[in-house]
């Protein structure tokens, strides 16, 4: 019953939207609501759906752990410019969707997948649009590939600053790229190696700094996770996909952008000499610079950025 009273309400609001409005949609979760927030497209105009990267983050794309800086709000306000919709989500069990479960660690890429097809459909009634874009935003990225797989009335995808690689291997470079790490390295190396067997890992005498990494509550969200190659996702997607990579992203690397070329090589390559994870422009080399844009909501969403989605989902790509 839950699922036709959602439909109700998102069909009704579709006659009384309006470009450019911002209200509140729920979509069905497997206990309770799932929350996200919908600005309406104009006229013919094309809508996006967010899909937030790892861990807490929210629809605005900001995260308890330190991150602030508004990068998806950003990015659909200065889409919204141009008349293209947009719906960003919080993730399940987390802030707005708090009630879709009561164990928001108790998930899988195929978990959160279901629930992107469930608001492609609210979108989908909510706006009158025969498809709406994806687009994924780190480990965002694998959600989207896995969605496409799952439900129908999606347009094309976009994976920004998406892994390429299996996430095991992406984890080990985040840990060794930072000389800090390295009294931590042989619990992490270890712990990783046993994740990727599918083997849940003791932290009994784990070093303090990684447990939350590797608190055993998240560890079969990561055994999943490092169980998937994205490559090979990419390749099995027969819709239109650009692949968007930040040259000053110290999370993802150019290595991935260039696998899931691999994988799908009729897809868009767009590099972005100067942006970084929160896609932002960073300017030097300075690691203390580039992690202080995580926390700065007052900087743009970096142009190039903007230019691309809107290029890739209004058609003019």
């Amino acid at each position: 019953m839950k699922a036709v009273l959602v439909t109700l309400v998102a069909i009704g609001l579709a006659t009384t939207a309006h470009a450019g409005e911002t209200m509140e949609l729920t979509a069905p979760g497997p206990e309770g609501d799932l929350a996200g927030t919908l600005i309406a497209p104009a006229d013919g105009k094309p809508t996006l759906l967010i899909i937030p990267g790892s861990g807490p983050t929210d629809r605005d794309g900001n995260n308890p752990a330190g991150v602030t800086a508004g990068s998806y709000r950003l990015l659909v306000e200065a889409l919204g410019e141009q008349g293209i919709g947009s719906l960003r989500i919080d993730k399940r069990g987390m802030f707005g969707s708090k009630a879709a479960t009561t164990n928001p660690n108790d998930v899988t890429v195929s978990a959160y997948a279901s629930d992107v097809a469930e608001w492609v459909n609210v979108a989908r009634e909510t706006t009158g649009a025969d498809c709406i874009w994806l687009l994924g935003h780190s480990e965002g990225g694998l959600i989207a590939l896995e969605a496409v797989q799952k439900g129908e009335g999606i347009c094309g995808v976009l994976l920004v600053a998406a892994p390429g690689r299996p996430m095991g291997d992406i984890l080990r470079q985040q840990l060794l790229a930072n000389p800090a790490n390295v009294p931590i390295m042989n619990d992490a190396l270890s712990a990783i190696a046993a994740l990727e067997k599918g083997e849940r890992v003791s932290t009994d005498g784990m070093n303090p700094a990684l447990m939350g990494l590797f608190a055993p509550a998240v560890q079969g969200f990561l055994i999943d996770l490092m169980s998937r190659d994205p490559a090979a996702m990419a390749g099995r997607v027969a819709l239109p996909m650009v692949i968007v990579s930040g040259g000053k992203d110290i999370q993802t690397q150019p290595a991935d952008a260039e696998a899931l070329m691999r994988g799908q090589p009729t897809a868009k390559l767009v590099r972005i000499a100067d942006m970084n994870h929160v896609l932002k422009a960073v300017q030097g080399e300075s690691r203390a610079a580039n992690l202080a844009t995580y926390s700065d909501s007052s900087l743009p969403i970096h142009p190039e950025l903007v230019a691309a989605v809107s290029a890739f989902v209004i058609g003019t790509d």
